[in-house]
């Protein structure tokens, strides 16, 4: 619920007072919010698994972010870009941990109509 409750919160504040990001940092913005997406999702899985720790999704949340903004950054001034390869990491386990929440989910789901009709 508290999750919840503070999406609701950043979406609103979000809106209410907008910010754009200058062009030069758009590119460290965006990757170190793919980082830190990825830190959400994986909290979110290891939560469905029972494995949830809150020292491991805390320094996963800032190492990952920095290490994205690193990444970026290094590949701006070698003029390579680096940053794709954080990009392809951070969105496979992105979207891998949405399919192990999406299945634990329908998994549930699936037990319960099972034991209603059943």
């Amino acid at each position: 619920m508290i999750i919840v409750a503070c999406a609701i919160i950043g979406i609103t504040v979000g809106i209410l007072f907008p910010y754009h990001i200058p062009a030069a940092y758009s590119s460290y913005v965006a990757i170190f919010i793919l980082a830190l997406l990825d830190s959400a999702f994986g909290a979110l899985s290891a939560a469905t698994r029972k494995s949830f720790s809150l020292n491991t999704f805390i320094t996963g949340f800032i190492c990952n972010g920095l290490l994205a903004a690193l990444l970026t950054f290094l590949g701006k001034k070698l003029d390579v870009d680096l940053y794709l390869a954080a990009l392809i990491v951070f969105g496979t386990r992105l979207f891998s941990n949405f399919s192990i929440i999406r299945r634990h989910y329908l998994s549930q789901f699936g037990t319960k109509l099972k034991k209603k009709f059943l």
